[in-house]
């Protein structure tokens, strides 16, 4: 046993530290449906999609940061969910679907007032016990969180009761004071966190108004299809998809699908599968530095690989070139056509695109050495994001970090 601490049903704390439910610490444990039966919820409360009297907080709103179309009440309904009222500084906790066992902390001062939809929990607390702020931390910590998952996980679809949340073990500082000495150094971390984010973000902005001004064609450009200036072709993979025997994914190589690639013109550290040598016999094979391009689902991504790989049927493989492009500007080319045409893809729900379309697609280019100074203009603010980037990610690393120490009493601010 360390010394000063003591051994609980959930790992070790300090001495002094309170072990405890959550039924004990919590005041307000409710939902949309405890308001009223079905019945009387769809006749009272009318789903609006104009501003109105008040705004339904749905979680895909708290994941868009209140950014998307919103769904609005009026004020008889809103009057009407009086037992889901939201005033800021409760804890909204998802118990229903993929997202179950998720926590968000519903701010205060945001410009238009709330209530609860369907699918979360609205927790208050006891803030003479614990403070909500200190208790959003916890809960998005693994030692709530794993209780909140596995608890959701023993359902065929991941479901929540309120009995699931009451019965999850915490442990916690004894006073207010530490409760939001540690709230408050985790709230900062996360501040830098989002600063970092809107200026990635900006920085995101400026380039593509760079690369949209500088690569629209100009007087005294060649113009040409890509079916004249590139060869390209489908990848491979041996049907029917999802037999075992084509799998590897200890000793297997790297296999390419449309989920490998992401929005930065590069590929994931790895791909989430790996094919044996009998379904590599099948496959196309693809070197390092190769360009590809996905023309199935999340059409238009493009990367340039960063390792030797096989490549998915769902994506493209640009084999050639007749002109001397340079590689990284002939990928951002690319890429911006296909910014604008990708919206016309044949297919319906899930896009496609053919290889005749990809290669009627005009496209303008200057000589080789404005090409180059383009080149180097973006590749230049591609840099930057990369480091802001790298730092984002530090900066998440060391908040995780915090965390561990703060939320486990490793390391005591009071």
């Amino acid at each position: 046993m360390v010394d000063g601490f003591k051994k609980t049903e959930i790992g070790l704390y300090p001495n002094d530290w309170i072990e405890d439910k959550l039924e004990n610490v919590i005041t307000v444990l409710t939902d949309f449906t405890a308001n009223g039966s079905f019945a009387s919820l769809a006749q009272n409360v009318k789903y609006l999609d104009k501003p109105n009297y008040a705004r339904l907080i749905r979680l895909t709103d708290i994941r868009a940061d209140f950014k998307n179309d919103a769904i609005y009440i009026s004020k008889d309904a809103y009057s009407f969910l009086s037992k889901s009222k939201l005033f800021g500084n409760e804890l909204l906790l998802a118990n229903v679907g993929a997202y179950a066992g998720y926590s968000f902390l519903y701010q205060d001062g945001l410009p238009f007032k709330g209530s609860l939809g369907p699918n979360m929990f609205l927790i208050k607390f006891n803030e003479k016990l614990f403070v909500s702020q200190y208790a959003y931390y916890s809960f998005t910590f693994d030692v709530i969180l794993q209780q909140l998952l596995s608890k959701a996980a023993s359902s065929a679809q991941p479901k929540l009761n309120k009995q699931n949340v009451r019965e999850c073990l915490v442990c916690y500082p004894p006073t207010k004071a530490e409760q939001t000495a540690i709230a408050t150094a985790l709230n900062d971390a996360d501040a830098l966190i989002t600063q970092l984010e809107k200026l990635i973000a900006k920085k995101k902005a400026m380039k593509q108004g760079a690369m949209q001004e500088l690569l629209k064609p100009k007087e005294g450009w060649e113009t040409k299809t890509l079916g004249e200036v590139s060869k390209f072709r489908r990848g491979s993979f041996p049907q029917p998809y999802g037999l075992d025997k084509w799998y590897d994914d200890n000793t297997g190589f790297p296999f390419i699908q449309v989920y490998d690639v992401d929005y930065n013109m590069k590929l994931k550290p790895d791909t989430k599968r790996h094919i044996s040598e009998e379904a590599q016999k099948m496959s196309v094979f693809v070197d390092k530095g190769s360009i590809l391009l996905t023309i199935q689902g999340s059409i238009g991504r493009i990367a340039m690989t960063q390792y030797d790989a096989y490549v998915d049927r769902t994506l493209l493989l640009f084999e050639s070139y007749k002109i001397p492009f340079n590689k990284y500007f002939f990928m951002l080319l690319v890429y911006v056509l296909f910014e604008q045409e990708k919206q016309n893809a044949p297919g319906g729900t899930i896009k496609t695109i053919t290889k005749q379309v990809l290669a009627n697609f005009n496209i303008s280019y200057p000589n080789i050495e404005e090409q180059n100074r383009i080149a180097e203009i973006l590749s230049d603010m591609d840099i930057e994001i990369l480091k802001l980037e790298d730092k984002l990610e530090k900066q998440k690393q060391l908040k995780q970090g915090m965390m561990q120490s703060l939320l486990t009493g490793k390391i005591r601010l009071i």
